[in-house]
């Protein structure tokens, strides 16, 4: 076995090798990054738990890259079981073969690696990563995921003095594998236990809600500089109101899109969710100020605990913060402030994005709509004697076999293409059940949130225009509210509780692509499907073949060879690095040529 693995980890530098000569003569470059996926010990609440690290550290490493860059993940999964790293809100364009959730990609096992290589295509913005199977992201294993303009894309904005990412997200001291059981017993999960703010717990602003010795966020800045600060909800189930003390924040940014410029004093950021701030250091320096991430959609009297606070401090500061927080929007009895705030955040029209051409120059409201789907969620119900959560009457189990895997060896009985175009009337079922996409199309979907707590869905492979929200039942007339003009275009979207959400859909991405819940608990149990874009012509140029690495499981795990580089890793990793460097000095010198 150790012979196999020095063989597989030479392989694999090989491959690293081949790809970054391949990049001296490409026209857009290779960036590669190692990850080894383990579990440490943290106290992020002041409790000692095991939390999910990348290369040791939690939460993981920022990927920054520009537009185009060929992205290169090899990934070493040390955990004790099975893993999928999913990259939230890269369209990974002609290849959902790379997008890392169970639907497209088998897992990786323990003690393997796998490499992801994928384009960041005609991409810009604030994204994320994290652990999309077995509950994991619970536990952690996330970080930030930059895409930077090419040079020649001005941004809309001043170059900023700094980039800071900003991970927020309820958090519990049980792992991830404690609240599993707790899900698969048919039990709620209950109140978090706090809300972390890059992996750490809250300063101690209130010595009865907060206890001694917890680690706290420090983001330390220069007086009169403008950041940009990238915000990530990377948590369970939670909503949670972003704010900075006394600091205005310029939304200039959202999951791939310039919005336009408006000031808030803080901004409801749900599960899954990512924005992008400008914020100028405008204040004096007498003392630091908080950063805050409350709980929002809840008894807030309830969930003061629930309260994730940093330091922003600047570099002559005369103090600590003191003093009580700064206020959470006061809208107990207003339902209608937070979905306002939700609609007020529009699309950059006159801005270019990755490419030159203005964002608004896809008119996405004179499209004809070609299919329309109303996914209509309810709170968690019994089948076969499981709680599970469905979509329009329908709890998806994922197969054994990967439907693009399965579609790609024509294995027949893995899934059906007879998701409802209208919720189900009958009793709920638990089906791997599909949406059938018309390559070319354009796709209405309605979702309607008939439950009691907000839930935000994602598509992957997709920007989605966001056309209308309202409360109550979407009906046919809804249409008359949609804006047909700047619409934001996002991969996450918040619903709800009895409301509905519009959203418009290009289906020009062929693939398998999840439409899911971001709350993990309802995507836990079955809140999700996906929708299959196929071109019947195939070619390279609509879908990427099937990548020589690809994994295999279900009927098709005869297929799998088997392999353990865990013993060899160390020294490919050593010597890889030792050959990018002189293989970098190459490029520069073929590019001085050239």
């Amino acid at each position: 076995m150790a012979l196999n693995g020095l063989t597989a980890a030479a392989s694999l530098l090989l491959v690293h090798i081949g790809l970054l000569l391949s990049s001296c003569y490409a026209d857009d470059p290779f960036v590669f990054f190692d990850f080894k996926v383990s579990y440490i010990t943290a106290s992020p609440l002041g409790v000692p738990q095991q939390v999910i690290a990348i290369n040791d550290k939690f939460p993981g490493p920022t990927v920054n890259v520009t537009t185009n860059d060929h992205v290169v993940v090899n990934v070493r999964n040390k955990l004790d079981e099975s893993l999928l790293m999913h990259w939230s809100g890269i369209q990974q364009r002609r290849s959902s073969w790379q997008d890392g959730v169970l639907g497209t990609n088998c897992p990786i096992p323990p003690k393997w690696n796998w490499t992801y290589q994928f384009q960041v295509k005609d991409q810009i913005g604030s994204y994320f990563y994290f652990p999309s199977t077995n509950f994991q992201r619970a536990s952690g294993g996330f970080g930030g995921f930059i895409i930077n303009n090419r040079p020649v894309i001005p941004i809309p904005f001043a170059t900023p003095d700094g980039d800071i990412v900003i991970l927020i997200g309820d958090w519990y001291t049980r792992n991830h594998t404690a609240l599993r059981k707790s899900l698969n017993g048919g039990k709620d999960l209950g109140m978090p236990d706090g809300v972390l703010i890059n992996g750490k717990g809250p300063y101690q602003y209130n010595t009865t809600l907060v206890r001694d010795g917890i680690d706290y966020e420090t983001i330390t800045v220069h007086p009169g500089k403008t950041y940009r600060i990238r915000v990530h909800n990377v948590g369970i189930s939670t909503s949670l109101n972003f704010r900075i003390q006394n600091h205005n924040l310029l939304l200039a940014e959202t999951e791939g899109s310039y919005t336009v410029q408006q000031n808030y004093t803080s901004l409801d950021i749900h599960v899954g969710q990512s924005y992008s701030f400008l914020v100028t250091m405008d204040q004096n320096a007498s003392s630091d100020y908080y950063i805050v991430a409350s709980a929002r959609m809840v008894n807030e009297s309830l969930w003061k605990r629930v309260t994730g606070v940093a330091i922003l401090h600047y570099t002559n500061s005369k103090g600590k913060a003191a003093g009580p927080l700064p206020d959470a929007p006061n809208d107990e009895f207003d339902k209608t402030y937070s979905m306002n705030q939700a609609r007020s955040i529009r699309w950059n029209v006159s801005a270019s994005g990755a490419r030159p051409n203005p964002q608004g120059s896809f008119h996405y409201g004179s499209i004809n709509v070609t299919d329309v789907y109303i996914l209509r969620n309810v709170p968690p119900v019994t089948i076969a004697g499981k709680r599970r959560t469905t979509l329009s009457g329908v709890s998806f189990v994922n197969p054994s076999t990967p439907i693009r895997l399965a579609d790609q060896y024509k294995v027949k009985g893995v899934y059906k293409l007879d998701f409802p175009k209208k919720p189900l009337t009958g009793p709920p079922k638990m089906e791997t059940s599909v949406i059938n996409g018309t390559y070319r199309g354009f796709m209405e979907v309605i979702l309607q949130n008939n439950d009691t707590k907000v839930q935000s869905y994602h598509m992957s492979g997709y920007a989605f225009f966001v056309v209308g929200m309202d409360y109550g039942e979407w009906t046919e007339n809804s249409r008359g509210t949609y804006n047909k003009w700047d619409g934001i275009a996002r991969s996450t979207i918040q619903v709800y509780p009895g409301a509905w959400t519009s959203i418009l859909i290009s289906l020009d991405n062929v693939g398998v692509w999840n439409l899911r819940t971001e709350n993990l608990d309802s995507w836990y149990l079955g809140q999700e499907t996906y929708v299959r874009i196929i071109n019947s012509e195939v070619n390279n140029k609509t879908e990427l073949p099937m990548p020589d690495n690809a994994l295999y499981c279900g009927a098709l795990s005869h297929m799998q060879k088997p392999e353990d580089i865990s013993s060899a890793i160390t020294i490919a990793t050593s010597r890889s690095t030792v050959a990018v460097t002189l293989l970098t000095i190459l490029c520069a010198l073929i590019s001085i040529s050239r």
